[in-house]
């Protein structure tokens, strides 16, 4: 099982922007020296409170000079809002500079995001689905051609290549039975939205791993939760309640961009149907203890956290573990605690691993 991180980049009202990106940094290269494999971080616009992680290619090939292995990961990338043939060759050269250490998700994205952005809603699909195609072939071809409802290119060659063949690993999520059906006919891996009970998420595992099977691959789901640990509940409850609580209302936060019933039934009508349903807004109305009993995070002593990552391996198909240690506007020491805590604790009784006090004094 891997051990990864996963960022939204939530940033409080008041917050710098240049105070938030800096941080993160430090806490990618923190996780690089106390041996997490992968950091993850959101492709997002225009809201705040959700993120402000507006580039996180120019993120990864900037931290890419100050660590050594961890891979790096576009969660996800929002296929319908780019230009599929420049963003092509921006994979590509992010892949150089991180030698090689790059993984993409390729998504759709959050239905708040197509109003600012000027692209129909009903648009989402099919652009997403020329864009998949256009971007594996610009990877892998010297020169194609493609004609699309809305993209058209002739002798087209895209540059540079990537460093990895026949390029980055894939992965994509979503709330659709139709995604995890695609991820598992292509082999992709998947990931899991950080907010949702696992009981919520059987059905949909369900059809992807299915489609796994049928299609000889090997399931690949990354399980996201917001962590905290201490050893201490109390002290938890003291340090984290007010950064989970505002989490979940920061995740929430864009749904008052799609209020009205014409507005929820042009998201049932157009495959957006979960921003219509309440789900977001539930969750804010969840007390702590609620939050904890129900697993949305993982808060608790790292032995108690043990048993829930050990409980996870039981269902299957879970390639990855990726703790959400940045939360609602959380303060960088405890991301920091966190993820050392996470580290010396919790990995170790999975898997064989250099000291992380040790490899944290190379920070």
């Amino acid at each position: 099982m891997r051990f990864g991180i996963y960022a939204e980049l939530q940033t409080p009202p008041g917050k710098p922007h240049a105070q938030m990106t800096w941080e993160i940094s430090r806490q990618i290269e923190h996780a690089d020296a106390v041996g997490f494999d992968v950091y993850s971080v959101i492709d997002h616009h225009f809201f705040q409170k959700f993120s402000i992680s507006a580039n996180p290619l120019a993120l990864f090939a900037a931290v890419a000079q100050r660590t050594k292995r961890i891979r790096l990961r576009t969660a996800l990338h929002t296929l319908p809002l780019e230009n599929p043939m420049r963003l092509a060759g921006q994979i590509a050269m992010a892949d150089i500079l991180t030698n090689g250490r790059l993984e993409c998700g390729l998504g759709r994205g959050h239905a708040w995001l197509f109003g600012p952005a000027n692209v129909p809603l009903e648009e989402s699909r099919p652009r997403y689905d020329e864009a998949v195609e256009i971007l594996l072939r610009a990877w892998t071809e010297e020169e194609f051609s493609f004609h699309g409802k809305f993209y058209n290119v002739e002798n087209l060659s895209v540059v540079p290549k990537p460093v990895q063949k026949p390029h980055p690993p894939l992965f994509t999520g979503g709330t659709s039975d139709a995604t995890y059906q695609m991820a598992g006919e292509r082999g992709w891996g998947i990931f899991v939205p950080p907010l949702l009970p696992y009981k919520v998420l059987e059905g949909p595992l369900g059809i992807y791993k299915k489609a796994c099977a049928q299609h000889g691959h090997q399931p690949d789901i990354v399980y996201i939760r917001p962590v905290y640990l201490d050893e201490d509940e109390k002290q938890i409850r003291k340090e984290a309640e007010a950064a989970l609580h505002n989490f979940l209302a920061f995740n929430a936060s864009p749904i008052e961009s799609l209020q009205g019933e014409s507005k929820k039934a042009e998201l049932r009508a157009k495959g957006y149907g979960f921003y219509a349903c309440g789900a977001l807004e539930s969750l804010t109305r969840l007390s702590y203890e609620e939050i904890v009993d129900q697993e949305i995070g993982f808060i608790g002593t790292p032995q108690k956290v043990i048993r829930q990552i050990e409980n996870l391996a039981t269902v299957g198909g879970i390639g990855e573990v990726a703790i959400v240690a940045n939360f609602g506007g959380l303060e960088h020491w405890k991301s920091i605690k966190t993820q050392q805590l996470f580290a010396e604790q919790v990995m170790p009784a999975f898997h064989a691993a250099a000291n992380p006090a040790e490899l944290a004094a190379l920070v």
